[in-house]
């Protein structure tokens, strides 16, 4: 360490931005993961980075990302179940990494992380391009990347395109960039995961209403063209169509008490989540607690009907952003999730970003109902990067620096 402290403020600098390019690049390579994040926080303290810590707390997301990530450690004190377990709730703790990342941008390494970022997610994109096209494969198994992750980022991406269409003055880039903004959601539509679908949708829906003040007119207007929009691609997607006849199908056997099926175990899930933070609805079970309890109780809860689902499948969590957190830590840490999702909104919303903050917070608060977003280790983490870049953007330029 002394070694690097001991570097020319040049050598410094140049090491900095290779660590953060190679964060951006390297985003998407799972081996990588551990190693890049301890560079990045070797980098924010050979930036000094500790010393603008007390500044850093001022930011709103960076103080509830802190509350959350500290009560999931203090949850570690009353879980009995500390040594067990495959301690999935440890992901939750990567999203501490936006802290050394927003302190590390500034305006002369700000066109290196947007050049690194647009040129990872464009590697991402050609190879799922790829996989989808030649190889006939979900997702990405270049990156070992399931196509519930990549479903979750084309809908990222078509959501940020519409806004950017939303944003733009010129009617021929807001043309462009709607076309793409259809373009990956068409994308989205060949993959399988529908939770991250419909997370898409509706926040599409969401950006729309808000970008045209929606009157009665405009809803019944926009309602038909997105309907007609997810009809086509419905249609042309034999994937989707097959998952949508799976999901009756599923529905069909829930009715007859079947539940060892997709929505069947999602649904039991839920339902024994919910009994769960009933019984201990102030501090939950305890951090790394929800997978056993779940194979305890389905035993003999409503006369076993759920019973050999842990066989179905192993238990690994709630597929609900909200019952999961409840589970850890009850109504406090719920309460810090939702401080969360605010303090997003209102960082960005702070910095003349309001439709992009309804956008970002929408999707995570609509893709938690369904799916347990925030253990998706790459995608929180992308979206509090382009959350860092646009901040960091729009600060420089409404305040540029001389």
């Amino acid at each position: 360490m002394s070694g690097f402290i001991q570097l020319s403020a040049a050598h410094r600098e140049m090491l900095i931005r290779v660590v953060l390019i190679a964060f951006c690049l390297g985003l998407w390579f799972g081996i990588l993961y551990a190693f890049l994040v301890a560079l990045l926080v070797l980098a924010w303290l050979l930036d000094g980075g500790h010393k603008k810590l007390s500044l850093l707390l001022k930011e709103p997301l960076v103080r509830a990302i802190g509350i959350f990530c500290c009560l999931l450690l203090l949850g570690l004190l009353w879980t009995e179940t500390f040594l067990e377990g495959r301690h999935k709730w440890a992901k939750y703790l990567l999203l501490l990494i936006y802290i050394p990342f927003l302190s590390l941008l500034n305006q002369q390494r700000l066109p290196w992380v947007v050049g690194a970022a647009g040129a990872g997610f464009g590697l991402v994109l050609l190879s799922g391009l790829y996989a989808w096209l030649v190889e006939q494969q979900q997702g990405i198994p270049l990156f070992n990347m399931s196509y519930l992750t990549f479903s979750a980022l084309l809908g990222i991406a078509s959501i940020f395109l519409c806004c950017c269409a939303c944003m733009s003055r010129n009617r021929i880039v807001q043309m462009l960039f709607f076309s793409l903004a259809l373009a990956f959601l068409y994308l989205q539509f060949q993959q399988s995961a529908r939770s991250f679908l419909l997370a898409t949708l509706v926040t599409q829906v969401i950006v729309l209403l808000i970008y045209l003040r929606v009157s009665l007119r405009i809803l019944t207007r926009i309602a038909g063209s997105v309907l007609l929009v997810v009809i086509t691609f419905v249609y042309t997607s034999p994937v989707i169509s097959e998952r949508w006849q799976q999901a009756w199908l599923d529905f069909e056997n829930i009715r007859l008490g079947q539940y060892n099926n997709s929505i069947g175990y999602r649904l039991a899930l839920w339902d024994v989540g919910l009994k769960g933070i009933a019984e201990k609805p102030f501090l939950g079970y305890g951090t790394g607690t929800p997978e056993r309890y779940f194979d305890q109780t389905v035993a003999h809860y409503k006369n076993g009907i759920y019973a050999d689902l842990p066989v179905f499948q192993q238990t690994s969590h709630y597929h609900n952003d909200w019952i999961e957190v409840g589970m850890h830590l009850g109504i406090v840490g719920m309460a810090s999730l939702m401080y969360l999702l605010w303090a997003w909104y209102r960082v960005l919303a702070q910095n003349r970003l309001g439709l992009p903050a309804v956008a970002m917070v929408s999707f995570v608060f609509f893709s938690g109902l369904t799916e347990t977003f925030l253990l998706f280790a790459r995608m929180p983490v992308f979206l509090l990067v382009i959350t860092a870049i646009a901040v960091s953007w729009q600060r420089l330029r409404l305040n540029p620096v001389a």
